[in-house]
């Protein structure tokens, strides 16, 4: 049987200290950084990996990260999986061509803005319906 994981009370951050390296005040709240859960819906182009490859390399820039490498496998008989690494975190993505679907992880810390890679994605993968929810990692206060 699975043993139940220890909690640990989390403590608030004086104010007054020095946040720590790469977090974010912003709403009153100090955190590590903002995590997108992205979904595209009949979505096109889901197998194309240089389309891919540009329109990530796109979301970091116009995001405001650092690229540190990039990687894409391919699938058989299609269907694509990738990772951005960033200085700021990552960017992860799996597709399904067959099904118009892509699922994405933009996760990004420090003075990025990670919101303006939706529009990239939905322009370039010419996505019908795009679901995005918003998670703020690493809260301390």
């Amino acid at each position: 049987m699975a043993e139940t994981s220890e909690i640990v009370e989390m403590h608030p951050v004086d104010q007054q200290q020095e946040k720590p390296d790469y977090f974010v005040q912003k709403d009153g709240m100090l955190f590590a950084g903002t995590h997108l859960i992205v979904d595209l819906w009949d979505a096109s182009s889901l197998n194309d990996k240089s389309l891919i490859e540009k329109t990530l390399r796109e979301c970091v820039e116009v995001a405001g990260a650092t690229l540190l490498h990039f990687h894409i496998h391919q699938f058989e008989p299609n269907g694509l999986s990738g990772v951005a690494v960033l200085a700021e975190s990552h960017i992860s993505f799996h597709s399904w061509p067959d099904t118009g679907y892509m699922a994405l992880d933009i996760f990004m810390c420090g003075n990025t803005e990670p919101h303006k890679c939706i529009p990239i994605l939905k322009t370039a993968f010419e996505a019908k319906t795009v679901q995005i929810n918003e998670i703020k990692r690493g809260i301390l206060s």
